[in-house]
């Protein structure tokens, strides 16, 4: 998982310090997918590429993340910095790096068949009763923080799972495998009936 940050990282490293300031300034008002917040202007402006590389994986996780740099460094006019980190996001086996492109169109070809959690969205959002058991399992593996909180204050179970479920397209085959095992773990009975039907 350290390509895509490392990739992220040595985009950030090539930036002089002016430029760097000008991307932190750019990312406060680039807009943004549905779900995510903004990385706070306080905590955000001080940071360095190495900090600023953790911040955004752990904010966006590293598809998006990566997205959103590569964004950000062409809205600045660095078409090559751009590009360079999508080349070595594809030199390090991550697909995620590709401008423009949305997480899912991003599995191979091969892989036709939607995730368990994709398939059951609609029965899970409505039949999921332990939710707090869920993202405690996701905790700081899949979910951030931020996102952990954003979830936990919704009020009904259902819209807990519509929150959670808005950061999902981000997430890798292995946040959604995750994703499943903290399901199996926490309501093994309604996995098993939504794998019958």
């Amino acid at each position: 998982m350290a390509g895509t940050r490392d990739a992220i990282l040595e985009a950030l490293e090539e930036l002089t310090a002016d430029e760097l300031k000008k991307f932190k300034l750019k990312l406060l008002s680039v807009p943004l997918r549905d779900g995510y917040g903004r990385i706070p202007r306080g905590a955000l402006l001080p940071m360095d590429a190495v900090d600023l590389a953790d911040k955004l994986v752990s904010y966006y996780l590293e598809a998006y993340a990566a997205e959103l740099t590569a964004q950000v460094l062409r809205d600045m006019g660095m078409q090559e910095t751009s590009e360079q980190l999508q080349a070595r996001g594809r030199a390090r086996g991550s697909g995620a790096i590709t401008a423009g492109i949305s997480a899912s169109a991003l599995q191979p070809a091969a892989r036709s068949a939607p995730h368990f959690m994709e398939r059951h969205r609609e029965a899970l959002i409505k039949r999921v009763t332990d939710v707090n058991g869920v993202l405690d399992a996701l905790y700081e593996r899949v979910l951030t923080e931020e996102q952990y909180q954003a979830v936990r204050a919704e009020a009904t179970n259902p819209d807990k799972m519509r929150k959670l479920f808005s950061f999902a397209p981000a997430w890798n085959l292995t946040c959604k495998d995750l994703f499943l095992q903290a399901l199996k773990d926490t309501q093994p009975y309604l996995v098993d009936d939504l794998e019958k039907s």
